[in-house]
């Protein structure tokens, strides 16, 4: 049975920026299963109320549910044992789950502040009033105020990025000289910014830069494929 994974769109059903869903996306393809992406957007609440969530991924596999982009791999890890493991032992898992938590405290609200634009001008129409809403009461500004993608905000996100970069000039891949989950979170913010926005981040003799290109062209260019489809290449 083919999996079906919710996975938050934009305006048009190609446009996928999400990179807890990219996460999700990208471990599916290592693990070399099918599955059925099923575009989502914010206001649908009712279409995903089976999972008892209010976001996406969600990830249907026959008849169990399994919500969160970290419980996902997991999931995927534990079941799918017999398929090329996402991070090679408990060692690897126990660093994988310290990227997450680095990627989304110290990197991904670099990211928003570039995108958050870019993602509500690619919004559908009726997620466009919920998204603002809903983040500006976060914020407690509005979006245009709380955006910063402009060049100091690039750099805040390139110093971030030094421990990565650091590391990818002594081997190809966090994982060593193949790719595992570790680099799939990175990568998957990497696609939020690729998905939706034209903003220049790296250099191209940036070893970040180059680690990117191997993965876009991963899996016969899957993420590679994904950009171009929604227009953004």
């Amino acid at each position: 049975m083919v999996l079906k994974l919710y996975d938050l769109a934009g305006a048009e059903d190609n446009i996928r920026f999400s990179p807890y869903c990219w996460r999700v996306k990208m471990a599916l393809k290592h693990k070399g299963l099918e599955f059925e992406g099923i575009p989502w957007r914010y206001v649908e609440k009712e279409v995903i109320a089976f999972s008892k969530q209010i976001a996406v991924p969600v990830l249907v596999d026959d008849n169990k549910t399994i919500v969160d982009s970290w419980d996902i791999a997991c999931y995927l890890e534990s079941n799918y044992s017999q398929q090329p493991s996402l991070f090679g032992g408990k060692f690897a898992e126990s660093e994988a789950l310290f990227i997450k938590f680095w990627c989304e405290t110290q990197i991904d609200p670099i990211i928003f502040k570039i995108v958050v634009l870019d993602v509500f001008e690619k919004l559908h129409e009726k997620d466009k009033d919920y998204f603002r809403k809903s983040r500006e009461a976060k914020l407690g500004k509005t979006l245009e105020e709380f955006a910063q993608p402009n060049r100091d905000s690039v750099q805040a996100l390139n110093q971030a990025l030094q421990p990565l970069r650091k590391t990818l000039k002594f081997q190809p891949y966090l994982g060593g000289d193949e790719a595992n989950f570790a680099d799939y979170i990175i990568f998957a913010s990497f696609m939020w910014i690729a998905s939706i926005s034209s903003t220049k981040i790296l250099e191209r003799d940036d070893s970040i830069y180059i680690w990117r290109e191997r993965l876009l062209n991963s899996f016969d260019g899957y993420a590679y494929n994904a950009i171009k489809a929604s227009d953004n290449l």
